[in-house]
């Protein structure tokens, strides 16, 4: 699909994006009916294989899944090949990166507890609103689970899983993701 159609495509789903958005290739995004996608300037999106060379396993997917969902994705952020899911909230600061195949998902996609599970009740799904600072860079296929908060400036490593709250000008890396020192040092 031409990216001046789809464009417009966004702007009947109430998606609020600047006139500088660069599609390469096309990109899944759905926003639930009451909810709100905001993606800021000079963003660029990367949805097709050879739009980055590490390899897309997939088109860049953006979701919000509630009424009440918001996703804000600020100026000059490259996403490439990544799932942003929100049920909740997610916020992804000015100049940040988001490495090919990275997922960042604000919820758990089905309930814990058993019983909530086999009987498919989504009032049960955990959510935790992500917020992620400008100046970061995620590295590819990385996870960035519910509840995270990157302080401005933050390194994730490649395959890192992280969770937690997370100082400005870290470097993170591992399963489960930690500190493994802060720039600078």
């Amino acid at each position: 699909m031409n990216s001046n159609w789809y464009k417009i495509l966004l702007k009947f789903m109430k998606i609020k994006y600047d006139k500088k958005l660069l599609l390469k290739g096309t990109p899944v995004i759905i926003n639930k009916k009451g909810a709100n996608i905001e993606i800021g300037e000079n963003v660029t999106i990367k949805s097709s294989f050879l739009s980055n060379l590490v390899g897309l396993y997939s088109k860049t997917i953006i979701v919000t899944r509630n009424a009440d969902a918001k996703i804000t994705i600020g100026n000059n952020v490259g996403i490439s090949g990544a799932t942003i899911y929100a049920r909740n909230n997610i916020e992804i600061g000015d100049n940040t990166l988001i490495g090919g195949n990275t997922k960042i998902l604000d919820n758990d996609f089905h309930p814990i507890e058993i019983e909530a599970r086999n009987n498919n009740d989504k009032e049960k799904i955990l959510s935790k609103p992500i917020k992620i600072g400008k100046d970061c860079f995620i590295g590819c296929n990385s996870i960035i689970l519910k509840g995270t908060q990157l302080g401005d400036g933050c390194v994730v490593g490649a395959g890192a899983i992280v969770s937690g709250k997370f100082e400005s000008h870290s470097i993170i890396a591992g399963n489960p993701a930690k500190v493994i020192r802060k720039l600078g040092e």
